[in-house]
């Protein structure tokens, strides 16, 4: 909760009477709302003193504290029980009750450390002999309690760092698998809590530079010429003889030391030490149902989307929400990045930039025609129903009132370079009514935009309107989303909504769990009525939204043109396509006995070859959520196998020959793709010997080469994490498009997939206009004619594709 404590002072002339009033309040717009928040009030006059109290502003007061010592309390309660896991507090009680039992039969389990104990006691004298021995006993119990706490938490953080079973072969589970299955779940514990697991995580180990050296030779080779091996092999050789075990013994030392390896260096110098603009280049974005509007009343969607999302927050602070894991095993991933997901901005800096988090906000920022307000989601303690949210936000639509000079635009700070925002937020916005107008949005529980454009898939030309969607949602205008913010919220005209994250604080696969939860929610679990409003009743006595102020320079202004100019130029580089392909989907692929993600990677690089007549670095993201505060790794999709599979494709080699190829490859993928998971990657470690090479001030010629190769296709799998909160059966139309990202380099391709179900595959793919070499439509019929060729080849009896099928491939191509 943002207070701030304001003094009017006045002095009235014809009674010559001293007038003191203390507001506390939120941000102040302007007097009247000002005078509107004054808890009390007292006139001091030459007959005495007149007292003046708000009861209702007291109330406010008196609950948001209650509301907030709640939250403590239950932060403290569920410390404690994660603390204690995989034990719960009640079994402190059974052992002390056993230990006491067992003395009660004249036996001393403690053998003597109790009476060694009682011995030690401060308080012997004032005690009983008989005290004396139950606080001993119940102090020895204490001890072998958390005993064996740790003792549980060090089994299972070491059968969490046995990775054996991901290579076994599907349906063939070995009998050591099986036995580490029973005792994973023996020592997991009951109904554990969102972050029960976060002490039980193994830390990411740190792989031999010789092994990663060798996987790194062997991922360029079908990349580079005989001459260009050769001298890579040699650079490769001599670091790892040399420089190499030196920098290595210095990241060992930090593995020891830190939670793990990689990530805060990740999160610093590879997003907060990037000088150029986070919009297109690193933040990422959320599309809506693709078949479904569950509304068209902008305000009725934004009033369910939003408490979807506060019911989520309360799930999340009360740990209610379930640990993810390895889909379909018990194996849990780390919850760490969950803890910034609300009330978290990015704070920009000439250097680097910085991530801050506040425990609490009771209000989330709004964007409407270039007008912010304040939109508390909390009355007397308790969140704002969606009727009643609809109700505000329809206030705000319907503000007739205008935006103050350079506040419009003023949001392209945050989507233009780095070092001219920070400079701007210093010196514009370090004091007063900026300062206060700026904190509020940067402490807020999230953004919200309300677009006056419509979106999704309509019109006579859906294709492009999924493209214009998908643009929208990458940048929109440029300063109409707010992109330091952890994420923002898009309430389309028509209903339609979306969600653009910032990534440093987390990855895509922790916001798509949320996405998928206000989605589901707002559609089957609150609904809306017969006329499209939310449901419910309106408080009407609710306080307005209110405007937040801006003194914006001439100066500020120009620097506010500026931003948009770079940001408006970046934005209008990019080449956006979106489709849907619905000729087959992951359940056909199955029955060919292979992978799906494995399929659709053969595809891409089947695609890239077609579309440039070449191969290509690509990188497919994998996580290494295995490990205590692990992120990602980079799974190198481009093999010898791959290629080898491509070259006989297009060489025209035979059926059976490029079939058996095709499965080596996706084998290879298999297999690469789990040496990324288990922390046997290539470029993390890489990375973090260069960022340590770096500290020490030497130069690896090896290291430098290896991370200025470019990424010319960067792909990622959306994976539907909560299958159960979606009815693929009876409610097929209740789909989300997925979302994507922008172009890695000037002339490559990005690419973000997302399997929907058994019969269905969504492709968001990005490049830039001023590259001649690409094109995101082209590039998506080569992609669609690559997974037909590929099912056509494994399983020839399958049907051809359609007309229509065939004709829109033929136009993307």
């Amino acid at each position: 909760m943002v207070t701030s404590y304001i003094f009017f002072l006045s002095l009235s002339a014809p009674s010559l009477s001293l007038s003191l009033s203390l507001s506390i309040s939120y941000l102040f717009p302007g007097m009247a709302e000002a005078h509107q928040a004054v808890a009390f009030q007292f006139t001091v006059t030459p007959e005495g003193i007149d007292l003046q109290l708000s009861h209702q502003a007291l109330t406010e007061i008196y609950l948001s504290g209650l509301r907030s010592w709640k939250k403590k309390l239950i932060r403290l309660k569920n410390g404690v029980i994660t603390g204690v896991y995989p034990a719960s507090p009640s079994s402190w009680l059974f052992v002390v009750i056993a230990i006491l039992a067992t003395m009660y039969m004249r036996s001393d389990p403690s053998m003597g450390l109790i009476a060694k104990i009682q011995e030690h006691l401060p308080v012997s004298q004032s005690l009983s002999a008989q005290c004396q021995t139950v606080v001993s006993a119940v102090l020895f119990s204490t001890l072998l309690w958390f005993s064996l706490i740790f003792t549980m938490r060090m089994c299972l953080k070491q059968l969490l760092s046995y990775h054996r079973w991901m290579f076994e072969q599907r349906g063939k589970m070995s009998n050591t698998t099986k036995v580490w299955v029973a005792l994973v779940r023996i020592f997991s514990g009951r109904q554990p809590l969102l972050y029960s697991y976060q002490g039980s995580l193994p830390n990411q180990p740190v792989p031999a530079v010789k092994d990663t050296v060798k996987r790194y030779l062997e991922s360029v080779r079908p990349l580079t010429t005989p001459d260009e091996f050769e001298r890579m092999t040699s650079l490769a050789t001599q670091f790892e003889s040399s420089l190499g075990n030196r920098l290595q013994w210095y990241l060992k030392l930090k593995a020891l030391w830190a939670s793990n390896y990689v990530s805060d260096w990740w999160e610093e110098y590879i997003y907060l030490r990037g000088r150029s603009p986070i919009m297109v280049n690193s933040n990422y974005y959320g599309m809506d149902f693709l078949y479904v509007t569950p509304t068209p009343i902008q305000a009725a969607r934004a009033g369910n989307t939003l408490h979807a999302f506060l019911m989520y927050r309360r799930k999340l602070n009360r740990e209610e929400l379930k640990p993810s894991r390895v889909p379909g095993t018990v194996i849990p991933l780390c919850a760490a990045q969950c803890e910034r997901m609300f009330n978290t901005t990015r704070t920009p800096g000439e250097e680097t930039d910085t991530v801050q988090h506040w425990q609490d906000s009771d209000y989330v920022a709004v964007y409407h025609r270039g007008r912010y307000f304040r939109l508390r989601m909390y009355s007397s303690s308790r969140p704002l129903s969606p009727r009643e949210i609809e109700s505000q936000l329809q206030r705000i639509l319907e503000d007739p009132s205008p935006p103050s000079p350079g506040e419009e635009k003023l949001g392209a700070l945050t989507a233009g370079d780095r070092i001219p925002w920070a400079k701007a937020r210093k010196e514009y916005f370090s004091l007063g009514v900026n300062k206060r107008s700026l904190d509020c949005i940067e402490k807020a529980a999230f953004f919200v935009t309300l677009d006056d454009d419509e979106q999704g898939m309509m019109g006579e030309d859906p294709a492009a309107s999924l493209d214009r969607y998908a643009k929208s949602l990458l940048h929109g205008k440029c300063y109409d989303r707010w992109f330091d913010k952890s994420f923002s919220v898009v309430i389309y005209k028509n209903g339609k909504i979306g969600l653009n994250a910032e990534h440093s604080w987390a990855d895509a696969p922790v916001v798509a769990h949320l996405w998928e939860y206000v989605l589901a929610t707002d559609s089957f679990q609150l609904g809306y009525n017969e006329e499209g409003h939310c449901k419910g009743e309106v408080d009407a006595s609710l306080p307005r939204p209110q405007r937040l102020s801006w003194d914006i320079t001439p100066e500020c202004q120009e620097q506010i043109s500026q931003s948009l100019a770079v940001a408006q130029a970046l934005a209008d580089d990019v080449d956006f396509h979106v489709f849907s392909f619905r000729d087959f989907g992951k359940g056909m692929i199955k029955k060919c006995r292979i992978s799906p993600d494995a399929y659709i990677q053969l595809a891409l690089q089947l695609a890239y070859y077609r579309d440039r007549g070449m191969f290509c670095l690509t990188y497919e993201a994998s996580m290494t959520r295995l490990f205590r505060e692990g992120r990602t790794e980079t799974v190198r999709s481009c093999s010898n196998e791959s290629c080898a599979f491509i070259k006989a494709l297009e060489g025209g080699e035979g059926v059976e020959v490029c079939r058996r190829l095709l499965r080596h490859a996706s084998e290879k993928h298999q297999n690469l793709y789990k040496h990324a998971m288990t922390g046997a990657g290539i470029d993390r470690h890489l990375f973090c010997l260069y960022v340590v090479s770096k500290h020490l001030g030497v130069d690896s010629p090896f290291l430098k080469e290896v991370l200025s190769e470019p990424w010319h296709l960067s792909t990622s799998q959306t994976p539907v994490q909560q299958v159960e909160l979606f009815d693929m059966v009876n409610h097929p139309e209740y789909i989300s498009c997925g979302g994507g990202f922008g172009p890695v380099a000037d002339d490559g391709y990005g690419v973000s997939y997302i399997i929907m179900g058994e019969n269905m595959m969504n492709f968001h793919i990005s490049c830039k206009h001023s590259c001649p070499q690409t094109s995101s439509h082209k590039y998506g019929g080569q992609i669609r004619q690559a997974l037909l060729d590929m099912l056509q080849l494994l399983c020839p009896d399958q049907r051809e594709p359609s007309r229509s099928d065939q004709s829109q491939t033929k136009k993307d191509l």
